[in-house]
């Protein structure tokens, strides 16, 4: 069972990277008809809010984009940065989105970022607890690990929410500026619903690792 478990959370995982990135290959691609950079389209919906204190950067990397509250800066990739395409409109869009929950308040994300130093440890420390349980042959260390597995798990569920509620954000600003087609939308919808799903397919990965766990530990622990 633990085999299957963990060839299904290879699969989902797989599955997921390759979706979202055949999607936005595919989006950037197609120039969108209005003539601006994806900078600039963060800078109008910014602008729109009064968000004129967000600074937009250029960062390396692929699809590395992200808002980061603390700094309150909003980091695209070179691409996003200064590509013409649907993609680099929606990507962009997405990211002033989180930049609007912050300003907002959103609850999950406000949530998030609450509980986001103990997730950074428990993402750390669970499978090295597990790793000194195994070693010390001690059950108690285990179930330590298993249950920082569950900490990541909670933050990977609070981020559904978030990350869903700002792709609705940025279509909103998107149609309300003008910025797509009606067209270009549909497209924008369908890239953005395909980068939900590599957060859909993490908590299902998380949750698939987590029954493993127990599977496996509490076997061994039964037949003790």
């Amino acid at each position: 069972m633990d085999i299957l478990l963990l060839l299904l959370a290879v699969i989902i995982t797989f599955s997921a990277q390759i979706y979202v990135s055949t999607t936005y290959n595919k989006n950037k691609n197609i120039k969108a008809e209005k003539n601006i950079t994806g900078f600039e389209v963060a800078r109008t919906i910014l602008d729109s809010y009064g968000l004129n204190n967000i600074y937009i950067t250029e960062t390396n990397g692929f699809l590395s984009d992200h808002y980061d509250p603390t700094r309150k800066v909003i980091r695209l990739s070179k691409e996003v940065f200064h590509g013409n395409s649907i993609a680099s409109f929606s990507v962009a869009a997405h990211e002033v989105g989180h930049a609007i929950q912050d300003k907002t308040g959103y609850q999950f994300m406000k949530f998030r970022s609450l509980i986001f130093p103990l997730v950074n440890f428990a993402s750390y420390s669970g499978y090295f607890a597990i790793l000194i349980g195994i070693l010390l042959n001690s059950i108690n260390f285990i179930w330590l690990g298993i249950s920082l597995e569950i900490i990541i798990l909670l933050f990977q569920m609070v981020t559904l929410p978030v990350e869903f509620d700002a792709s609705n954000r940025a279509l909103k600003e998107l149609k309300k500026h003008k910025i797509l087609t009606k067209k270009e939308l549909i497209k924008s919808k369908t890239m953005l619903t395909a980068a939900a799903l590599t957060y859909i397919a993490s908590v299902l990965n998380t949750i698939l690792q987590i029954l493993r766990l127990i599977i496996i530990f509490g076997n061994s622990n039964t037949e003790k």
